[in-house]
């Protein structure tokens, strides 16, 4: 048995509509509570739309459960941010088009000044989407000098570099002391050989991409060592019919395996006695924020990954896992 105190997931996709009711609930059986993402049609820009999508996810979630809201990036006012800072833990920043429903996101990166200076002023965390435009798998090491221009120009706001995929994001942390970094289960397990090394994968499709195996263990030594990284799964779910098709839509649905996995694999590297850590003490520290009260606990026992939670085809799907959520 492993017993984790108040698991936090730091980055999730809950979506809207009937996909929000298929999703929340795994989420919230496994966290305590997670950093929920406003990238919907239409962004989540105001408080309205904040307040309306916290009560459908509680509603979704069935059982206690708290999403920490955040806001879509745009230039906001003081009073806009002063009334929400109360209510969400962050400002999510994507640049245009670079993943799913970011259209609406920040084209020019030099008109974010004003707004990120108002949010360091009221201790308000930017979580970014870090990807430029160029070639795919340089898009992260291309964002990263903007990342770290914002950090030294803005030494009290917190950043928090989402879902970092290579040896230079990491490399940042410590550069930097005011920038974190989430890490995701799959970046941590697979390389962009598992995506198409072989046959395209269309399931394992994710932004961004999967990297290289240099980058991939040093993800891992971060997810065990590292006092600035944490976990966010980026778990986001698509249908069949998005995935399986043209125009592959970029994401992976790893709520149901996120706990089961990582504990596997914490349990490989010899490394259980830091988990605890990673999905929860080190987030809470970075966010200077107090989780709710909640044990997960988990029993080693087999179980094999579903093939579909209705539309949507999880992450390790078909495969046995040898840890289980069971209260």
């Amino acid at each position: 048995m492993l017993t984790l105190h108040s698991p936090l997931d730091m980055h999730v996709h809950l979506r809207q509509g009937d996909m929000l009711s298929l999703v929340a609930p795994h989420t919230a059986r496994s966290f305590a509570a997670a950093v929920v993402m406003p990238n919907l049609t239409p962004p989540v820009t105001t408080m309205a739309q904040v307040r309306e999508y916290r009560q459908a996810i509680l509603q979704a979630a069935g059982r206690p459960f708290t999403p920490l809201m955040t806001l879509f990036f745009r230039e906001y006012s003081r009073a806009e941010l002063e009334e929400a800072r109360p209510h969400v833990i962050g400002v999510k920043l994507y640049p245009a088009g670079m993943t799913t429903n970011s259209e609406a996101g920040l084209a020019d990166m030099d008109r974010a000044a004003p707004t990120l200076e108002i949010m360091e002023d009221l201790g308000l965390p930017l979580l970014i989407h870090g990807e430029g435009c160029g070639f795919v798998m340089d898009r992260e090491a291309e964002f990263l000098p903007v990342v770290e221009r914002w950090a030294r120009a803005f030494p009290k706001l917190r950043i928090v570099l989402e879902h970092v995929t290579t040896v230079d994001g990491v490399a940042l942390l410590d550069r930097c002391d005011n920038v974190f970094a989430t890490v995701t289960l799959h970046h941590l397990l697979m390389t962009l050989d598992d995506v198409i090394g072989g046959l395209m994968r269309p399931h394992l499709f994710c932004k961004p991409v999967a990297k290289r195996p240099e980058d991939r263990a040093a993800l891992r030594e971060a997810a065990l060592n590292h006092p600035k990284a944490f976990f966010g799964s980026d778990t986001a779910p698509h249908p069949v019919s998005a995935k399986e098709a043209p125009g592959c839509a970029a994401g992976i649905f790893s709520a149901p395996v996120a706990l089961p996995a990582l504990t596997a694999l914490f349990e490989e590297l010899g490394a259980l006695d830091r988990l605890q850590a990673f999905v929860s003490d080190r987030a809470c520290a970075a966010y200077a924020f107090a989780p709710p009260e909640r044990e997960v606990v988990l029993e080693r026992r087999a179980w094999t990954v579903p093939e579909r939670f209705g539309p949507v085809v999880p992450y390790l799907a078909g495969q046995t896992l040898n840890w289980k959520v069971v209260g």
